[in-house]
């Protein structure tokens, strides 16, 4: 004799069959919640990478045109093989103003990027300054009257803070293809492409380092305005 046993078969192994209770409101809401705010973080992402993204200044090293703690927008359509005399542009400083790559620990680069995305603190290797010299120029510090000259033609920097030089370094340099030369508008206080005359380059920026253009001061509201 063979005995058998009987099993009733429940919801759970019923495969298609099974009847599922509706999800209730809350837990509804919850996921709706959740994906809209997945989907917003993503597209936040994504336009910040590619669009626009928001910096912040860290130095004086632009004043008075920017001040330590302004949040700048910065455009990342803009052509860097268009770039005009005069732009404020943002650019990664690794190989140039900082060593190619980070010494700390993962950790920390991973919470200090965290921090800059979400605006809690800004970049250690990222700058803003104003292009003062474009491929197939020749820049110069400085003539009889103390002015940069670009081309034989001196400058008239009205944006420089008051009571700086246009350089206390001399320099004189021809800037090549896909390079720029750029400068602090507080030029006493800048580390920019002076600081490199004796580093392998020149004081000559990349292009491909270039990560924007600076559009617009955000933050603080007083200060916001087109740039």
């Amino acid at each position: 004799m063979h005995l058998h046993s009987e099993r009733t078969e429940g919801p759970a192994s019923a495969g298609s069959s099974a009847v599922r209770a509706p999800l209730s409101p809350r837990r509804w809401w919850l996921r709706v919640v959740t994906l809209a705010v997945l989907s917003a973080l993503l597209i936040a992402a994504v336009v910040r990478a590619f669009v626009v993204d928001v910096y912040w200044v860290g130095s004086n090293s632009m004043e008075p045109t920017l001040q330590g703690g302004d949040r700048v927008l910065v455009s990342k359509l803009a052509d860097t093989d268009e770039l005009q005399r005069g732009e404020l542009v943002v650019f990664d400083g690794r190989g140039s103003l900082d060593p190619l790559h980070s010494t700390d620990p993962w950790y920390t680069q991973a919470v200090n990027g965290v921090g800059r995305w979400l605006g809690l603190n800004g970049s250690s290797t990222a700058y803003v300054k104003r292009v003062m010299a474009v491929p197939g120029d020749s820049i110069e510090c400085c003539d009889a009257q103390g002015k940069i000259t670009v081309n034989g033609q001196p400058l008239e920097e009205e944006y420089l803070y008051a009571g700086d030089r246009p350089s206390d370094i001399p320099f004189a340099v021809h800037v090549p293809a896909d390079r720029v030369w750029l400068m602090g508008d507080h030029r006493s206080e800048s580390v920019d492409s002076r600081s490199l005359l004796g580093a392998p380059g020149g004081g000559l920026i990349r292009t491909e380092r270039i990560i924007g253009t600076a559009e617009r001061v955000l933050w603080p509201l007083d200060r916001a305005r087109d740039l």
